[in-house]
């Protein structure tokens, strides 16, 4: 009979945990190759992964994590390679989470969001790293957050997330990120539409880019005029226009993160890192439960369907059942 149970042993790590210490001193200094190191670890969850992520604990917090998203074609790695320029200007550090498609084949990611950020080429005070979104339709994968408890414990004053662009249900971010930001462009049409019923409710920052171009000032009324009828809308939401490829409107969105970015500081640093503990346990959860439904014959999900299919049971008593 075939095992049709998953192996989820972690694969081996490369870093001994006796070697944990110097490797997160190592890090914190700035030493590249040990920040590799450390994000390759947790990326995979090796064996390594629970001894770094305890010795990470003590130097986290400090990072500010802006998220991007928005849906395809809006230049989102364009603009997030102009903000990173601005911002080396001022001496921030910088880490950078790239999302890319999962291939369907290998599962790795395409890296094109690495060709498009020439601004970190050769500056040590910039690091990106390209991640797959292993499928997860939010747009991120939970290997993200993992990532950016690396990056915060290495130090850089801002890391900058910036997710696949698959359209309205790629709010993951909202749950990841302490600002959002939702970047459009004129000439997208349907995508518009669809960012009003998905991505406007998590924006904090909207951007419309290519501003240059035709329509973007409809456009930017369009999204205004979306937000104006958001019910849960706390506080008006900015609406910038911004044209990456020359800076237009570059320094005015660092502006406004940066004032929107010294209240989410005044608040307590533990609240936002538990935020992102229950994206983790909620992204864990779900995929016990896929997992689970995978799984047919005796053993597995077959007898719940029959008692659904006889009547015994009702489909959400057979998925609460799931869990006992």
């Amino acid at each position: 009979m075939t095992d049709t149970t998953r192996d989820i042993r972690p694969p081996v790590g490369r870093i001994p945990n006796g070697d944990v210490p110097n490797t997160i001193e190592r890090m914190r200094a700035g030493e590249r190759r040990a920040i590799a190191s450390v994000i390759t670890e947790l990326e995979r969850l090796s064996d390594s992964a629970p001894a770094l992520l305890k010795a990470l604990n003590p130097h986290l917090g400090h990072s500010l994590v802006l998220g991007f998203t928005g849906p395809p074609g809006a230049g989102k790695s364009t603009l997030v390679n102009a903000i990173i320029a601005e911002m080396r200007k001022d001496g921030k550090t910088v880490g950078v989470i790239a999302v890319d498609p999962s291939s369907p084949i290998s599962g790795g990611a395409i890296l094109g969001d690495r060709i498009r950020m020439t601004a970190a080429l050769d500056d040590d005070g910039v690091f990106v790293r390209s991640l797959a979104s292993r499928g997860y339709l939010g747009g991120l994968s939970p290997a993200a957050v993992r990532i950016i408890d690396a990056m915060d414990g290495a130090g850089f004053d801002v890391i900058l997330l910036e997710t696949v662009g698959t359209g309205q249900n790629e709010i993951d971010v909202a749950e990841v990120a302490d600002i959002r930001v939702v970047i459009a462009a004129p000439g997208l049409g349907d995508d518009i539409q669809a960012m009003k019923s998905g991505l406007l409710e998590i924006a904090d920052v909207i951007v419309v880019n290519k501003g240059d171009r035709p329509g973007a000032d409809q456009t930017m009324h369009q999204l205004a005029g979306a937000l104006s009828i958001r019910a849960t809308m706390a506080e008006k939401v900015p609406v910038l226009k911004t044209s990456a490829l020359n800076g237009d409107g570059v320094p005015e969105l660092l502006k406004t993160l940066a004032d929107i970015g010294t209240r989410v500081h005044a608040a307590d640093p533990v609240s936002r890192r538990r935020r992102r503990a229950r994206y983790l346990i909620a992204r864990a959860a779900s995929d016990i439960v896929a997992e689970r439904i995978k799984v047919g014959g005796p053993s597995g999900l077959d007898p719940l369907a029959d008692a659904v299919l006889s009547g015994t049971l009702s489909p959400h008593e057979a998925a609460k059942r799931l869990f006992d």
